[in-house]
């Protein structure tokens, strides 16, 4: 099914009297998700009742009570539960009368097999979305910021930071849109979804999109949504971002790319607070409060004749900067100690710490891909790790190599050979992890035996990352 399989491993209820529909959407979803079925509304309550369900998939025309009428007690039963009204006919009042009483989407039938995925991964992703909301949630009732402390999910006690924090709690009450400036990977996002948090939207959707990641001729469509036939390939209403959002907050990433046309239809809904579908002949009102986020020089993009000046003093309004982590160091150790926690649980490793000496090279690393990159190089260290705590040996060269003499202080490098033994290691690793462990391809690179690999890897004490569970799957 190409990229549109990558769904999360999720639980699906299909509600539809029709055995025949049921088979069918089951063999489009049962490879990427868990699909359960119900042939009415009361089999769908008693599903619920024994099963933890992140979407439902419900047909509006069953004997006995549709599915309109069903859909209130579905969300009583889970709140957050994800629904998806089937229809075979487009009625445009009966969507709307589906989206307030809590569907997410509908879908017109006879299924489009691509349709059907799109509008699943959305939903899933919705729904893991306001799993985290949760989770966030919970850790900011356990206290106020503090600057030994963190905040809707952000992690971090420098000042600026906290300020950062402060300002949020202040804005997010009122209406006005909010810019947020930072280098990729500072965070943008988790400010924006923090401000939606903190504000009186916050049980509406918070909907974001990635502006730069979707192409031009889509994007228009995807923010606005748009009618039936209005270009090849729309074979029914289908409706955008905005429209979607309503009530609660639009969050559009990497705002300057975005080109100029939709740039002026941009400055039309943040004006009129309406927008018109592609295709459509009439405008929508829609409520929803607009974030966006750019890591490029808006001022200058002006200059350049690329943004707008007028939609950029409509966006700046409260305008946050998110500094460089290289400008924060401070918050580097709560960072890796954050990330060793989360990273440990989730792939099921015994690492528990960092040493002295890898933490201060960590914390002297300019980061230009800031925490976003921190993260990763976390990850990779958490699972490589041969021991309780990441070493210096464990930090990628790439991190550990600027400050070469330090590196050789504090691993402990009197000799050449001990350098040479790390360097080794470090070597074989890596080419490893370019090969997705495929140790005889890697022997291949590497212009040894491959048996001169895996008792490499037994005297370093490395294994396979997922081989712990691999073995404790097969007891």
């Amino acid at each position: 099914m190409g990229d549109d399989a990558r769904l999360p491993r999720s639980t699906v209820l299909i509600v539809d009297d029709e055995e025949g529909v049921r088979e069918s959407v089951r063999a489009v979803l049962e490879d990427t998700c868990e699909v359960l079925q119900a042939a009415n509304g009361q089999q769908a309550l008693d599903v619920l009742g024994s099963h933890e369900v992140d979407l439902v998939m419900l047909d509006q025309r069953m004997p006995g009570e549709s599915g309109i009428d069903i859909l209130p007690r579905l969300k009583a039963v889970d709140s957050s539960i994800v629904v998806v009204l089937a229809t075979a006919v487009r009625d445009v009042r009966m969507a709307v009368e589906a989206m307030r009483r809590g569907a997410y989407d509908y879908l017109t039938k006879p299924f489009d097999l691509e349709e059907i995925l799109l509008v699943v991964r959305r939903a899933l992703e919705k729904r893991a979305l306001e799993r985290e909301v949760v989770s966030l949630r919970s850790a900011l009732a356990e206290g106020p910021p503090t600057t030994a402390g963190s905040f809707e999910g952000m992690v971090g006690r420098d000042p600026e930071m906290v300020r950062i924090y402060r300002l949020i709690g202040q804005i997010a009450e009122a209406p006005a849109t909010v810019l947020i400036t930072g280098e990729s990977g500072t965070g943008k996002e988790l400010i924006a979804r923090a401000v939606h948090h903190q504000s009186g939207r916050r049980a509406a959707p918070f909907v974001a999109i990635n502006v730069a990641a979707i192409p031009d001729t889509l994007l228009e469509s995807e923010l606005f949504g748009h009618e039936k036939g209005a270009f090849t390939g729309a074979h029914a209403r289908r409706l955008g971002r905005f429209e979607l959002a309503h009530g609660g907050t639009v969050f559009l990433d990497e705002i300057g790319s975005m080109r100029l046309e939709l740039q002026t239809k941009l400055l039309r809904v943040l004006q009129e607070r309406e927008i018109e579908r592609l295709g459509g002949g009439r405008p929508v009102p829609v409520d929803v409060r607009v974030l966006a986020a750019t890591n490029i020089n808006l001022r200058q993009a002006i200059r350049d004749r690329t943004f707008r000046e007028d939609l950029f003093y409509r966006l700046n309004v409260v305008p946050i900067h998110v500094p460089p982590l290289r400008e924060r160091r401070v918050d580097i150790p709560p960072l890796v100690r954050h990330f060793v926690q989360k990273i440990a649980r989730e792939s099921h490793r015994d690492v528990r710490g960092v040493s002295p000496g890898a933490l201060d090279v960590l914390t002297r690393y300019d980061w230009p891909g800031n925490v976003r990159e921190l993260e990763n190089v976390i990850h990779r260290a958490v699972v490589l790790a041969s021991g309780p705590v990441i070493q210096l040996q464990d930090v990628p060269l790439d991190v550990a190599m600027p400050d070469s003499s330090r590196v050789a202080e504090e691993a402990g490098a009197t000799s050449l050979r001990d350098a040479c033994d790390q360097f080794e290691r470090q070597y074989v690793l890596r080419v490893l992890e370019r090969v997705h462990w495929n140790v005889s391809r890697a022997a291949r690179l590497l212009g040894v035996h491959r048996n001169t690999v895996l008792a490499k890897l037994s005297v370093w004490g490395v294994r396979r990352p997922g081989s712990e569970r691999d073995e404790s799957a097969a007891l």
